[in-house]
C-alpha cells in the first residue's frame, strides 16, 4: 500500500509540475498545485518517508526533463517538494493561520534564495538578473502565445515596446513580485489542502473562521513609514519602501477579502455570485485596490463589527 501511494504521489506530482511546460496559458497555474501530493504523503507518512518521495520525484523529473528539454522543472520540483515538506510540519505543530503562512513563506524565500545563490554562481551572474530574466522569459512567451493566437504578428513594435516598459518595472519591484508569489503559492496550498485532508480523513489544523481574518493592529505603521519614504531623494531607500508598500498593500487585500467573505456568509450569497465576485476581484485592478483600502481602514471603521466583541 504505500508502495501504491508513493508511486502515486510522484506520478501526480510530475504531471503537476510539467503542466506548465505542456498546457499554455493555464499550465502554469495548475503546476502551482504540484506541493499538495508531497502535503498528502509526508502527513500520512510521515516526514522522513515524505523526503524519500520528494527525491525520487526529483530523480523523475530530471530524467524527463532532460528527455523533453525543460531543465527549469527540476528547480520547480526542488521548490515545491521542500514546500510540500514544510507545511506537513506546519501543520503538525498546529500555528495559526497567520503564523502558518508567514512562516512557511520565509522558508520558502530563503530556500529560493539559496538556489538562486548556486545558478547564479554557475552562470557567473547575480540571483537579481535571473529573476528579471525568468520574468522577461515569461512576459515573452505569454506574448508569444497571444501572437500565434492573432493578438500581435511576427515581431510587433508594440511587444518590443510593452517588453521594455514592463523590463523596468521588474528592476524596481521585482522583490516584491517574488514575496507576493511565493506567499500566494503557500496560502493557496493550505487552502486547498483542507479539502483533501477531510476527503482522505486527515486531521487538518483549526485555523477558525477564514471570514474573521485581520493583519495586525502594528502593520499600518509600517505602510505609513513606507509610503513617506517614497518622497526621500535616496534610491536605495525609495527602492525598499516601493516593495514595502507593495508587499503590505498585499497583505491587506487579503484582509479586505475576508471582509468580503464574512458578509458573503453573513448573507448566504449563492454560490454562483460568489465565485462572479471572485472574478471579478482577480481580474479588476480598482476591486483590488479597494480590498486593500477596506483591509487597511478595518481597524477603525470595524466593517464586521467584530473588534468590539472580542474586546468584550
Amino acid at each position: 500500500m504505500k508502495t501504491k501511494e508513493a508511486l502515486g504521489c510522484i506520478g501526480t506530482a510530475v504531471v503537476l509540475l510539467f503542466s506548465s511546460a505542456w498546457i499554455p496559458l493555464i499550465g502554469p497555474f495548475i503546476s502551482l498545485l504540484s506541493p499538495l501530493p508531497f502535503v498528502y504523503y509526508a502527513a500520512k507518512r510521515g516526514l522522513m518517508e515524505g523526503i524519500k518521495v520528494v527525491g525520487a520525484t526529483i530523480l523523475v523529473a530530471g530524467l524527463v526533463s532532460g528527455a523533453a528539454g525543460f531543465p527549469q522543472i527540476v528547480i520547480l520540483c526542488v521548490e515545491f517538494g521542500v514546500l510540500g515538506l514544510i507545511l506537513s510540519e506546519v501543520f503538525r505543530r498546529r500555528m495559526t493561520f497567520g503564523y502558518a503562512v508567514f512562516i512557511t513563506t520565509t522558508l520558502m524565500l530563503l530556500a529560493g534564495a539559496l538556489i538562486l545563490a548556486g545558478l547564479g554562481i554557475a552562470k557567473g551572474t547575480s540571483p537579481p538578473a535571473l529573476i528579471i530574466q525568468y520574468f522577461q522569459n515569461n512576459l515573452k512567451e505569454t506574448l508569444q502565445v497571444y501572437g500565434n493566437l492573432g493578438e500581435f504578428q511576427g515581431e510587433d513594435p508594440r511587444i518590443q515596446e510593452y517588453v521594455k516598459v514592463m523590463t523596468g518595472i521588474l528592476a524596481r519591484t521585482y522583490p516584491a513580485l517574488v514575496i507576493i508569489g511565493t506567499g500566494f503559492v503557500v496560502w493557496l496550498n493550505i487552502v486547498l489542502c483542507r479539502p483533501m485532508f477531510h476527503h482522505a480523513r486527515l486531521e487538518y489544523p483549526d485555523f477558525g473562521r477564514a471570514d474573521y481574518w485581520r493583519t495586525p493592529d502594528t502593520m499600518v505603521w509600517g505602510v505609513i513609514l513606507a509610503g513617506f519614504s517614497l518622497f526621500l531623494p535616496l534610491g536605495g531607500i525609495r527602492f525598499i519602501a516601493t516593495n514595502t508598500l507593495i508587499v503590505l498593500l498585499s497583505i491587506y487585500v487579503f484582509h479586505g477579502l475576508a471582509i468580503v467573505l464574512f458578509f458573503f456568509n453573513k448573507y448566504r450569497v449563492p454560490l454562483w455570485l460568489r465565485v462572479g465576485g471572485y472574478i471579478l476581484i482577480l481580474f479588476q485592478q480598482v476591486v483590488l485596490v479597494g480590498l486593500a483600502l477596506a483591509g487597511l481602514f478595518d481597524q477603525w471603521i470595524d466593517f464586521r463589527k467584530i473588534h468590539h466583541k472580542k474586546a468584550n
